[in-house]
């Protein structure tokens, strides 16, 4: 289940990036994600495994517990 998915668009919005910008802090952290899998996490079409909580977190410079809210 992804019920972050929501969340993580709104993080993403509120600090004035596009996907692709989001999904390149990704790349740079090493998680090698495109936009078009972004899409489908703030859609919650896909799911978002533990591991990559974090490095959403990290990339989004947010708490775990801020994607959560």
């Amino acid at each position: 289940m992804n019920i972050i998915g929501p969340r993580v668009q709104q993080l993403r919005e509120s600090q004035g990036l596009t996907q692709e910008e989001l999904s390149a802090r990704c790349n740079l952290i090493g998680w090698d994600i495109s936009r078009g899998t972004l899409a489908k996490i703030e859609a919650q079409v896909r799911r978002i495994t533990d591991d990559e909580v974090p490095l959403l977190a990290q990339a989004l410079n947010v708490s775990i517990a801020q994607l959560y809210k």
